[in-house]
């Protein structure tokens, strides 16, 4: 099955991504570099990069003298990536259904928090593993849970509460950012894909959101006011607020995330797992 719910998320939420991507990378900056030394790139490996949104993995295969291929589902993601890795080719398809074979097999896959999307996981793992080489190796990181990452709450808590009817929130395991929060339930989603030697090791790093010396608070609210809880609040709140209530609102939520800064700037902490698996055959 196709993922037609988040073919539809994505295109309504990635101009978001595109245009704070430089505060992304920066965020995110020790989980990729996590990601790169867990997949152990060489010169001539052939790279998949599973929703690889605007293309900060795929730059870096490219550095690394790796052929580098991306796939996401966003045509508008897929057009970032062209943009910032133009060596590198970049398909608009759904991973979890799409031939993924082009010029040959891969020898490595990296994601970074693009593979907790999918309808069926286990099939979609399995997808991605039929267009590697033997032995070929993965290297992703997910989120983990909710309750251990302020990326999801902090400066949006403000906006859901004002929303009617609340959002719901997701069952254990829906599609989603934190839809692997269950390690066991992560390997044997791997294993049922066809993957071995898997290892899911805690990922802990700082979400520093300090931009070139700024203290973040702006980086920050951009980032929400972008997210799909952002673009909710502002749909709903604005006819209700109105333009000067709806800024009122949003200066609350920045005086939030003031109050959440640590020396100076706006961090906290991530947590993540780290995923590296074999291709078994």
């Amino acid at each position: 099955m196709a993922n037609e719910e988040m073919s539809r998320n994505w295109r309504e939420g990635a101009a978001g991504w595109v245009a704070n991507e430089a505060i992304y990378d920066a965020v995110f900056a020790p989980v990729t570099a996590a990601i790169i030394d867990a997949a152990a790139l060489r010169p001539g490996h052939r790279m998949l990069d599973v929703g690889c949104g605007p293309g900060t993995l795929l730059a870096a295969g490219v550095a690394a003298d790796a052929t580098s291929v991306g796939v996401d589902i966003s045509a508008e993601m897929a057009e970032a990536a062209r943009h910032r890795a133009p060596e590198a080719t970049v398909v608009v398809a759904d991973a979890q259904v799409a031939d993924l074979l082009t010029d040959g097999p891969y020898d490595r896959v990296l994601s970074r928090f693009g593979v907790m999307f999918f309808d069926d996981p286990a099939a979609a793992f399995a997808n991605i593993r039929r267009a590697c080489a033997p032995r070929a190796r993965m290297a992703f990181a997910c989120w983990r849970g909710l309750d251990e990452n302020p990326m999801f709450t902090l400066g949006s808590t403000l906006l859901t509460e004002r929303l009617d009817p609340q959002p719901e929130s997701p069952p254990p395991g829906a599609p989603g950012p934190t839809a692997f929060a269950d390690a066991d339930r992560l390997s044997s989603l791997l294993e049922d894909g066809g993957w071995g030697s898997i290892d899911v090791d805690p990922l802990d790093f700082e979400c520093d959101y300090g931009v070139s010396g700024s203290d973040g608070v702006e980086e920050r609210l951009a980032t929400v006011l972008s997210s799909g809880t952002g673009r909710l609040a502002r749909e709903q709140l604005l006819p209700r607020l109105g333009p000067d209530g709806w800024e009122a609102l949003v200066d609350d939520v920045r005086a939030e995330l003031r109050r959440h800064r640590v020396n100076g700037s706006l961090r906290f902490p991530g947590a993540a797992w780290l995923v590296t698996a074999e291709n078994r055959a």
